[in-house]
């Protein structure tokens, strides 16, 4: 990790935007991402209690995932469609490894939804890091290919190489090295690892 670059940007940030995240001169650029409310509503969506009822969670991932600001249009319906033509046994598959991924063992829930997508050749980022990120807001992180591509290269970072195709291997060495990053720079930049990403994404143009 180059922390020479990481500092950089951080002052060029402030001076842009002194107040960081909370700047008036971001408010365009923030809205969009916040005015939905998503992580309040995913906390109660994706609440432990609420994983009895398969259905309802998986119609809330469709739900969630096609308010997301942050998940492509072209994404939304293909994830909904999948949703809708899966039979009952794997839509309780998906509920299943979707808590997994938030409050079990990660890596086989990740595994199990990779699988599941790769089924129907769905396997995005996006799609597969987005509710975790809404869920654990400062613990997990979204995986936007064109922002990792881009700040593995800009910052440097070490033993990470970016491929379409997610893995878990990928997913825990990068949000490690986000959240390492995200240690280093002032509390205005970082009110979520998305905005923090958000920022990083930022300081590469």
């Amino acid at each position: 990790m180059n922390i020479e670059k990481l500092k950089a940007a951080e002052g060029q940030f402030l001076q842009l935007y002194p107040l960081g995240f909370a700047d008036p001169g971001l408010e365009k650029r923030v809205k969009p991402h916040t005015k939905a409310n998503l992580t309040e509503k995913c906390r109660e969506a994706f609440a432990k209690r609420e994983f009895n009822k398969p259905h309802v969670i998986v119609e809330n991932m469709v739900k969630m995932i096609g308010r997301s600001s942050m998940v492509s249009m072209f994404e939304k319906p293909k994830f909904r469609d999948f949703v809708n033509s899966l039979p009952g046994g794997d839509k309780d598959r998906l509920s299943e490894a979707f808590y997994e991924q938030l409050y079990g063992n990660q890596q086989q829930g990740f595994e199990t939804i990779l699988d599941l997508l790769c089924s129907q050749k769905l396997a995005k980022w996006a799609l597969i890091s987005i509710l975790p990120n809404y869920v654990f807001p400062d613990e997990e992180v979204f995986v936007k290919p064109t922002t990792a591509k881009g700040v593995i290269a800009h910052f440097e970072l070490d033993d990470l190489v970016y491929k379409p195709q997610p893995t878990w291997d990928f997913y825990e060495k990068y949000k490690a090295q986000i959240l390492e990053m995200k240690a280093l720079v002032d509390a205005s930049l970082k009110p979520s690892n998305a905005a923090f990403c958000g920022f990083l994404m930022m300081s590469l143009k």
